[in-house]
């Protein structure tokens, strides 16, 4: 099982979505298969708020699991989802030879209404994966947030959360993504005093397009230091510069969490096997 792997060495993991469109599939195997190449320890697999594309996820969970030879962690999402829903998709794993998920809450559909919001059958994760380990044989693990949810009061609050998840069942926790390590060296800090106990994995994102600034990382609430900043500005406008400088400051970022006994790297790879690629070979030669 994956969370005993994290007790013998350190861990290399990477985050892929699945296609769009089916027609895209026989390409994103390609990615899979170069992404495999690099040997990680496990793929997580993502899916759109409310499961839109549970089942695409489970085909790319599949291909990895069962052809390429790689533990598939499949996010599952319960904002959107009923009971009957999450045991539907729970099966489907379970015949795919899937043992592992990660389990979230979510980010609300455009087209729920408050209503419906409201009366969802889970109001967070960790009710969620209460659920989950009543009723399947899933393996879970939870997300956690460096610089606290953006909808969370405190970290204090934040970190209550992340207690109840570990309660629930997770057996590990992957970051969200941070770009100032001295954040994630605090949270660490705090979410041992609190009695956090299972690994944590560092979520990090290679930001090779200033575009990104304005969707992904926007998305996810993570702060901006200046250094980040400053490169984006010098860097920006040039693609192929913007992207050398984003993988270094993703490299020299991985480097310093390394030399400071984080060894748990899980790299959201955006399916560019290439930047991935470029990227280990730098902190792993």
């Amino acid at each position: 099982m994956l969370q005993n792997m994290f007790e013998h060495k350190p861990t290399l993991s990477f985050e892929v979505f699945p296609p769009k469109k089916d027609g895209d599939f026989e390409s994103a195997f390609q990615v899979m298969d170069a992404l495999g190449k690099l040997s990680p320890d496990f793929i997580s697999v993502t899916y759109g708020a409310g499961g839109s594309r549970a089942g695409k996820t489970v085909e790319i969970a599949s291909y990895i699991q069962n052809t390429l030879g790689i533990d598939a962690v499949a996010h599952m999402t319960c904002v959107g989802s009923r009971k009957e829903d999450l045991l539907r998709i729970a099966g489907e794993l379970k015949r795919h030879n899937i043992s592992h998920c990660l389990a979230l809450r979510g980010d609300r559909p455009k087209d729920m209404s408050d209503e419906q919001f409201a009366s969802r059958d889970f109001a967070h994760a960790n009710d969620m994966m209460d659920f989950l380990r009543e009723h399947t044989d899933l393996h879970m693990a939870g997300a956690c947030y460096p610089e606290k949810h953006f909808e969370s009061f405190s970290m204090e609050s934040d970190l209550n959360h992340l207690k109840r998840k570990q309660e629930a069942g997770a057996e590990f926790f992957i970051s969200q993504l941070f770009f100032d390590n001295d954040y994630y060296y605090s949270f660490l800090e705090k979410a041992a005093r609190k009695g956090i106990t299972v690994p944590f994995c560092a979520g990090i994102m290679p930001i090779t397009s200033a575009g990104q600034l304005g969707t992904t990382v926007t998305l996810s609430g993570s702060s901006i230091p200046k250094a980040l900043a400053n490169l984006i500005a010098a860097y920006g406008d040039n693609k192929e510069d913007m992207r050398k400088a984003g993988i270094d400051y993703a490299i020299r970022q991985i480097r310093d969490l390394q030399e400071n006994g984080v060894n748990d790297i899980h790299i959201y790879a955006m399916n560019k096997p290439k930047t991935t690629a470029e990227i280990v070979a730098a902190i792993y030669r």
